[in-house]
This record gives C-alpha cells, structure tokens and sequence, in this order.
C-alpha cells in the first residue's frame, strides 16, 4: 500500500507551526509500530507533523512515555549505561562552549546523566523533565537540580542561562515555535542554544520506522533553522551525524527579534523531503549497509552493556566510573583534561 502521497491537499487540525500555511499534503498513513499515523508536510515550508496528535503528550509524556518506550519508570542499569555513553557525545559536540564556568539548563534531563556529566565538570546545571520517574532518580540519585514538569510551565527566572541543551526533545513538543520562544526569554544575551532532532532526510532506518507517535513534528536543518530564526535565533553552525540520522543545530539568541515574518517559506523545501522519504524504499534500505551496519551496533552494544553493568551498585557509582577519564573530581573545570 502507498505511504507517500502529495497528489491532493487535505483537510487538516492545525495550521503549520513554522509559516503559519493551511496548505498540507499527507506524506504517510502508519507509524513504525504499524498503527494509523498521518504524517502531513506542508507545502510551502516543508515541516512535517502528525495531524492529528496521536495522543495527549501532557499525559502521555508524564506517564506513558518511558513505560513504552523502555519498559520501565525509572532507568534501568543498561539505560544508564546507554545515556551515560550519550552524554559523552554530547560533551564532545558542545566542549568548545564550555571552557568557564556556565549557568546551564537541560531541557529534558531524562535520567540525568548529561546534566550529571556538566555538573561534575563544574557548572550550574538545572534541569527539566516531566517524566516524573526518571526526574525523581536523577534528584534522588545524583542530587541535581531537577523540576518535574514540562519547559512550557517551567518556573525560571528570565535571563538566567549562558547555555541550554534540548536534546531530542523539540519533535516530541505539540509547538515547538512556542517552546523555542520561551527558551530565548530564558537565555541571557547572545546566550547560546542546542537543538538536536531526528532528520527527516535520513534514510539510516527502515522505511517502516520513519515515522511514530512519539515524535509529533519532524525536521530537516532548513524548517530547524527556519524554526530558531523565526524564535530570535541567529545559526552559528550545525552538524549531521555520521549516518544522517540526526540533526545538531548552535543558535545565537539575538539582541533584538526582527519581525519580518515574510522569509518563513522555504521554496522547493516540500519537494526536497518528498522525494527523499518516498524513495527510501525497502529494497534500496535493505542494498545499503545501514541495516547490517546497525545490527553489529546493537549486537556490540548488549556486549559491552552487559559487561559495562557488572557489580551494578547505582547509578552515580557507574557514571563516576564512565566519566573518569574526561574528568579529576578534586579539580576545578580549568583542571579538566580533553
């Protein structure tokens, strides 16, 4: 059966959230999970969406998320294994910002071990998540600074952050415009913010699994950066991961937000992403390396876990362990060795 189509407009929920355009085509009819899901683009910017929201995300992301997503409330040993490990990542991409000392906010701190990694190196780090679970071991276990709850309701003071990080957590948002806005209140000037999200460009993963509930909205660097301008943004640069499958985007907040709205089209952009996600067919998946490139990942993966795991005795003394060699715990950040 057909997933692509952009033959007829249809009706739709919402407006898009990037140019404010009611002019939508359906790009897919089923998740990963082979459900009914309607994914729609809009034509004259290019954003992707489910239309309608598969489910509430206050609910859903409150309670339901990491239950269906990893089985579990609170992080098991191999998911703090896994997320440590992520962190380090992370650190890489962003270590460039981080040679003083910084107020630091994490947008979705999930268990907390990015926002541990930050504070061992000697920065203020606050964090958000509204899974109540995952936010309540973070607290509990590495005595961050965590609000349960959701960005949109956060209580922070204005002005008050050098850098904020929102790793995977933009596409999972019912308005990702309104979130950016808020987080550009909560930077001080020319403060500095880390977008990473999913690449609807990418062709890494099966055809089946472009598209799911979790992920609301759907970006490719063009709408992301379009996205962040039209917030107060300016772009410093961006990176692609190595398979495609991700999206890092650095933004600058401006000293003033310009109210041209009339550069929110982007010409071509519908085009571009329709031919990229109807043509990742599976038989042109299945002659590229990715799929048996990503089961020696995961296969590699359980090994090491399983190894990394052994004696578990919390999730502060495995972190410590993992982190140890980026960082002296009797030194301040200057001390730090990368």
């Amino acid at each position: 059966m057909a997933q692509h189509s952009t033959a007829q407009r249809e009706s739709f929920s919402s407006p898009c959230n990037l140019c404010g355009s009611t002019e939508i085509s359906v790009l897919a009819n089923r998740s990963r999970s082979g459900a009914s899901l309607r994914a729609v683009i809009c034509a004259k910017c290019g954003l992707v969406w489910s239309d309608p929201l598969p489910h509430n995300p206050r609910d859903f992301y409150e309670d339901d998320y990491r239950v269906s997503y990893k089985g579990t409330y609170a992080p098991k040993p191999k998911h703090i294994l896994r997320a440590g490990n992520i962190a380090l990542s992370r650190h890489l991409k962003i270590e460039q910002l981080l040679s003083k000392p910084l107020a630091i906010l994490d947008v979705g701190s999930g268990g907390g071990e990015f926002s541990y990694l930050l504070q061992t190196l000697g920065h203020d780090v606050k964090g958000i998540e509204p899974n109540k679970g995952y936010a309540e071991y973070s607290i509990l276990e590495y005595g961050l600074n965590v609000q349960v709850g959701f960005i949109q309701d956060a209580m922070l003071q204005e002005a008050s952050f050098d850098l904020i990080t929102i790793w995977h957590v933009l596409e999972h948002t019912d308005d990702p415009f309104a979130v950016l806005v808020k987080l550009h209140t909560l930077l001080k000037e020319q403060g500095i913010l880390v977008i990473e999200v999913p690449n609807i460009e990418a062709t890494c993963q099966s055809p089946k699994s472009t598209f799911h509930e979790a992920h609301l909205f759907n970006f490719n660097i063009a709408t992301l950066q379009r996205l962040a301008e039209k917030a107060g943004f300016t772009k410093m640069s961006h990176i692609v991961s190595a398979d495609g499958g991700n999206i890092t985007l650095f933004v600058q907040k401006k000293l003033k937000i310009g109210d041209d709205r009339s550069e929110l089209a982007i010409p071509g952009n519908l085009n571009r992403i329709t031919k990229i996600v109807s043509g990742h067919t599976p038989l042109k998946h299945y002659m590229t390396a990715h799929p048996y490139a990503r089961l020696l990942r995961r296969v590699r993966q359980l090994l090491v876990e399983k190894r990394g795991i052994k004696g578990f005795a919390g999730g502060k003394q495995l972190l410590d362990r993992l982190y140890s060699h980026i960082r002296n715990p009797r030194s301040n950040i200057s001390d730090v060795r990368h």
